[in-house]
């Protein structure tokens, strides 16, 4: 079971590890120990991301004014490495990666509070015919996960870990801003007035006179694409015991059972 917070980074955050804007996120999993070393994790976790020009320190990217935020589903096929035997130790470090499949779906709020989901509106001309190198992100898709922490043992069937985990993603749209402005007519004519009005948003800002930036002006960064992360603790609770190392349901002294076999979580 994991508990912590979740975090993204991208056009509408100014730090690449921060707990602002984070929020709370939670899994559960089952994990195999086929040696004390190496064991197999299938994992579901559930967390939120978020960004908001407002809250960046730099007055450019205030002006621009963007926001979104979304909800992250994933789940994960891992393969981790516990760098001690927890069969003679209370506490080691360790390490995973493997393979993610997650989904979300960016959205942010109009001028009147209105949840409005931003994929469907091509704010940057993704699926516009004036723009056939745009092509429509796909809401769910697949990411590599890295992640290190540290266990402790807390008795002989149940241990507790901190790690920080990231996802590589291959989408620079978590965040729904990648590249540039569009032409606001060719936008207006083909997704409507409300993708024009969520694509460029300098002018709800309090005496601002900024209009429309002309097509092609820059509206994100698209050199590097975007990542979300996971910060927390996880508890690993033992079920069962069989032929490999445990994390230690059944653990006698020595980490054996009482047939000589180690233990398996």
């Amino acid at each position: 079971m994991f508990g912590g917070l979740s975090n993204y980074a991208g056009d509408l955050q100014d730090h690449q590890f921060t707990l602002q804007q984070s929020n709370f996120a939670f899994g559960a999993g089952i994990k195999y120990d086929f040696t004390p070393h190496l064991a197999l994790r299938l994992a579901y976790n559930h967390g939120s991301i978020e960004g908001d020009d407002k809250r960046s320190g730099d007055p450019l990217l205030r002006e621009r004014n963007l926001s979104f935020a979304s909800k992250i589903n994933e789940g994960s096929l891992l393969l981790e490495y516990t760098l001690l035997n927890m069969e003679d130790r209370k506490i080691s470090p360790y390490i995973y990666s493997g393979i993610t499949v997650f989904h979300y779906n960016p959205y942010a709020y109009d001028t009147l509070g209105n949840k409005v989901f931003l994929k469907p509106l091509s704010t940057e001309g993704q699926g516009l015919e004036q723009y056939p190198d745009r092509k429509p992100y796909k809401l769910t898709q697949f990411a590599i996960p890295v992640g290190v922490g540290v266990k402790f043992r807390i008795s002989s069937n149940t241990i507790l870990a901190y790690e920080i985990s990231v996802r590589k993603t291959f989408t620079d749209y978590l965040d729904d801003v990648s590249k540039t402005y569009v032409d606001q007519f060719a936008l207006g004519q083909q997704r409507g007035l409300k993708a024009v009005s969520m694509a460029f948003r300098s002018d709800e800002l309090k005496g601002s006179t900024a209009t429309y930036p002309a097509d092609g002006s820059v509206r994100g960064g698209s050199k590097y694409e975007d990542w979300y992360y996971f910060t927390g603790f996880t508890l690993y609770i033992g079920i069962g015991s069989g032929n490999g190392s445990g994390s230690g349901f059944g653990r006698s002294k020595g980490g054996r059972n009482r047939l000589g076999c180690p233990n398996v979580l």
